[in-house]
């Protein structure tokens, strides 16, 4: 029997920490993760090269059987997935599908807010894009949405210096930034996959009364109710519990990172695109 696993794509680490809830609320299927290392980060790239790259990873996916690949990445969602879905995937294969970050969070997003002011923190790529205000408001309206890019959180969490005090300072920083230009939000999302390494610390500078959202269980719910919603998708997917990991880059240097964001021992194989 061929192969057909889900893919799910990161520009680098950090999208291991939505495969890891996908991993752990649909464990049957078969699944090949890459992280495009070599190339990360995407934060700060044109949309033209984020594109141009995540659609060369999209490619990969597709001659390694995936019919269905996860972007677990916001930058490569916000700058990548609408030009794939709508320009590249009628010539590639019409029956592919190729599923973000972004549309799922956002459709939740009203659930967390009584206020109705969120904060949206994530790279500088993503912000710029405007992809959370319009998606946000396209399913309500009546949310006002505040972003901030955190330009230092990304290098912080990929040096190891998560936990230090250097953390410390530029989460204070950030998050003092945004509530003190919307002190109404009580809704913090998370829209970048690095971040929930940064949990903790970040609790420890809200106030009680701020609800942080992270993706990653709400990404797996959302593709679990898709996969209910197409069964035309689902049983072309295989179900042997498998897990390859591939990069780009040096593999120790991802094992020994990429541990850390999935939870679990991580073995990877190094991919030339």
């Amino acid at each position: 029997m061929v192969q057909s696993p889900i893919g799910v794509f990161d520009s680098g680490y950090g999208g291991l920490t939505v495969f890891k809830s996908i991993a752990a609320q649909l464990p049957q299927y078969d699944y090949i993760y890459l992280g495009d290392n070599a190339r990360a980060p995407y934060g700060n790239r044109s949309f033209e090269s984020v594109h141009q790259y995540t659609l060369e990873c999209v490619e990969w996916f597709f001659k390694q059987g995936c019919e269905l690949v996860i972007l677990a990445c916001n930058t490569a969602s916000a700058k990548a997935l609408r030009t794939i879905q709508q320009q590249d995937l009628p010539k590639l294969g019409p029956a592919k599908r190729v599923l973000g970050v972004i549309r799922p969070t956002a459709e939740v997003m009203g659930e967390y807010t009584h206020t109705r002011h969120v904060g949206v923190l994530g790279t500088v790529g993503t912000i710029k894009s405007g992809s959370y205000e319009i998606e946000i408001n396209k399913f309500f309206p009546d949310i006002k949405v505040h972003s901030l890019a955190c330009p230092m959180w990304v290098p912080l969490v990929e040096n190891g210096e998560y936990n230090s005090e250097g953390a410390d300072y530029f989460i204070k920083k950030y998050l003092h930034q945004l509530l003190h230009t919307a002190p109404d939000i009580d809704a913090i999302l998370l829209a970048c996959t690095h971040y929930p390494l940064l949990l903790e610390k970040i609790v420890q500078h809200l106030p009680g009364n701020i609800q942080l959202v992270t993706q990653g269980d709400i990404v797996a719910r959302s593709l679990q109710d898709y996969l209910q919603r197409h069964p035309e998708i689902e049983k072309t997917i295989t179900k042997n519990g498998t897990r390859h990991f591939f990069t780009t880059d040096d593999t120790d240097d991802f094992n020994e990172h990429a541990t850390i964001f999935f939870g679990e021992r991580v073995k990877s194989a190094h991919l030339h695109l």
